[in-house]
């Protein structure tokens, strides 16, 4: 799966994620986990775990790269929404831009091709948690059919205050 995404500012490919991109990708979490409260924890992800969850998401054909002016802009992955086997035909989405790269398509461009991924496998929805306060997350979980199923007030907490988390879902069958 090699589709071009064209936008007004730059060319995005997005690709199958391979072992290699692991840095990449870490650098990516560790800066949202730095500055954002995209990821719910203060904890630095180390070479080895970045590798370690990379390889997981490798394993089941569900991480891709987005690629603009010859670097990583951005990964999305998708995962078991829950454990249980009651849950195996629903996975969560996760969807992460490079500093600087927002809004020149490259969310949009990695959502998609991450939505034929889980349709191609057979999911049946798709889920997104995201913190209430990201509205522009929101929006382009909108723009591709997620509706909003609910937020739970005050369920996370970084940088000294409490998050709600608003869950948005998106059938695929």
């Amino acid at each position: 799966m090699d589709p071009i995404y064209e936008t007004s500012r730059a060319a995005v490919t997005v690709r199958p994620a391979h072992p290699d991109d692991a840095g990449a990708i870490r650098a990516i979490r560790n800066h949202v986990i730095e500055h954002s409260t995209a990821l719910w924890t203060q904890t630095q992800q180390s070479p080895a775990e970045g590798t370690a969850w990379l390889a997981a998401h490798l394993e089941r054909g569900s991480a891709f790269v987005a690629e603009a002016d010859g670097e990583v802009a951005g990964f999305a992955v998708y995962g078991p929404w829950r454990q249980l086997d009651g849950f195996r035909h629903t996975v969560e989405d996760s969807v992460y831009v490079r500093d600087g790269r927002h809004g020149l398509g490259v969310g949009s461009a990695l959502l998609a091709a991450l939505i034929t991924a889980a349709r191609d496998a057979g999911h049946h929805v798709v889920i997104a948690g995201i913190e209430a306060e990201n509205t522009s997350s929101i929006r382009l979980h909108e723009r591709f059919g997620f509706r909003h199923a609910g937020t739970v007030p005050e369920v996370g907490t970084k940088f000294g205050r409490w998050l709600d988390l608003t869950i948005m879902q998106l059938p695929l069958t």
